[in-house]
């Protein structure tokens, strides 16, 4: 004997979208103290929770990005830091002076230095627009 199937409903299940503020734009730069009124304002937590999340985010990036570390830590959707190597570059000489045609000069060498990089992510350059 067949069973019945009960008919499928119209409205599947639809995940409800993360609320989306309406945050108006802020004419002054902020200083430390005034982010972390802001960010505890807005949460339900207290200012020194909020200032240890910021400092133990710092620490985060710290291990994240220094010697021997992976050397890249992202912020999901707002930003990518990374630590780039760049060689060390030997000294030439009798290279043409771009400014003065015609003169030679010398370069002195450079030491491979480490620079730390900031890239944006599309979250934060959708921010701009």
């Amino acid at each position: 004997m067949a069973v019945k199937k009960s008919p499928k409903k119209a409205a599947a299940k639809v995940k409800a979208a993360p609320a989306v503020r309406k945050a108006p734009a802020i004419s002054k730069k902020y200083t430390k103290t005034e982010i972390l009124n802001e960010i505890a304002g807005n949460t339900e937590l207290s200012k020194k929770d909020v200032a240890a999340v910021i400092d133990e985010l710092s620490v985060l990036i710290e291990r994240h990005i220094k010697k021997r570390a992976v050397g890249e830590f992202t912020l999901p959707g707002l930003l990518k830091i990374k630590s780039v190597v760049r060689p060390a570059r030997p000294a030439r000489k009798n290279v043409p002076n771009p400014f003065k045609p015609g003169e030679l000069m010398d370069i002195p060498k450079k030491p491979a230095t480490t620079r730390v990089k900031v890239l944006p992510l599309k979250k934060l350059k959708d921010y701009a627009i």
